[in-house]
């Protein structure tokens, strides 16, 4: 099977939304979705390794990577509007069920797909991927809230921080054992990204619309519940954003869920690769999404 990964672009709703693409469009679908502060780049090592036995899909949401970044005046920057431009482009490509990773920003994407057409997602991949409000780590979360709760310039200020190049790198090499594993590539691609006119309004938006997540929280634990979807934890346990309370909480609606807590931080995939590629191939294996 070839597992050359290909780089797209698709108009969805007038937007440019870029994707990678790997594996056979008949296979069954695994979709990727990407974290802050980073893009579908985050899977290109994943990708060829999935793609000999799945069709491997991983977007960039509006405003992250490569796909068009319009201005906060010009689209709604809120994690309904990611996810109704998601759901475009896999309707676009005739990807009905599929398999889901997801992680940071990407598991509110996914929880939205999910409780609106339940019969969509086929298996759950979490790696670091919020769900429960005990994942949330207090010493990281109490700003951000702070910020949500009243925005001012005085909240602000240290939430923009979590823009800044120290904080873009803390989250690569935090918690990673040996840090020299994890190339500076990504925090230099990422800031370079984030440095753009403009894209700094557009994290702060989506920063303002996070306690929306946490509100469809209660229905995502009822969607657990009643489908039982197979679910696969593979958890930085070093993160410091998403710790590892969250990845055990799945237990209690899911009570098949399969964890496992990885000596690494939140970006799991630059230093625990193969490991998570071994735990994923087998878990799709037997749950035959």
């Amino acid at each position: 099977m070839n597992a050359t990964v290909h780089h797209r672009t698709a108009t969805i709703d007038g937007l440019d939304v870029f994707y990678r693409e790997a594996g056979d469009p008949q296979a069954p679908a695994v979709v990727l979705l990407h974290g802050f502060p980073t893009s579908s780049r985050m899977f290109r090592n994943l990708i060829p390794k999935l793609a000999d036995t799945y069709h491997v899909i991983a977007p960039d949401m509006i405003g992250f990577g490569h796909s068009a970044m319009p201005r906060v005046d010009e689209f709604d920057y809120d994690f309904d509007s990611l996810t109704d431009v998601t759901v475009g482009l896999l309707d676009h490509l005739g990807v009905d069920r599929f398999a889901v990773y997801v992680q940071d920003y990407g598991a509110p994407v996914a929880w939205r797909i999910a409780t609106r057409s339940p019969r969509r997602i086929s298996a759950v991949i979490t790696q670091n991927g919020n769900a429960y409000t005990d994942g949330f780590v207090k010493t990281f979360w109490d700003g951000l809230f702070a910020y949500t709760d009243h925005p001012t310039p005085e909240t602000e200020a240290p939430v923009r921080a979590a823009l800044s190049p120290e904080m873009i790198r803390w989250q690569y090499v935090n918690g990673v054992a040996d840090p020299t594993v994890v190339s500076p590539d990504n925090w230099t691609v990422d800031q370079a990204l984030l440095d753009r006119p403009g894209n700094d309004a557009i994290q702060l938006t989506l920063f303002r619309d996070y306690p929306t997540n946490v509100a469809l929280y209660p229905r995502l634990h009822q969607y657990f519940r009643d489908s039982q979807v197979p679910l696969l934890a593979v958890w930085g346990a070093n993160d410091e954003i998403f710790g590892p309370d969250g990845a055990r909480a799945f237990q209690r609606d899911l009570p098949d869920a399969e964890i496992h807590l990885l000596d690494t931080g939140h970006f799991a995939l630059e230093s625990h690769l193969e490991e998570i590629t071994g735990h994923i191939r087998g878990f799709l294996t037997r749950v035959a999404p």
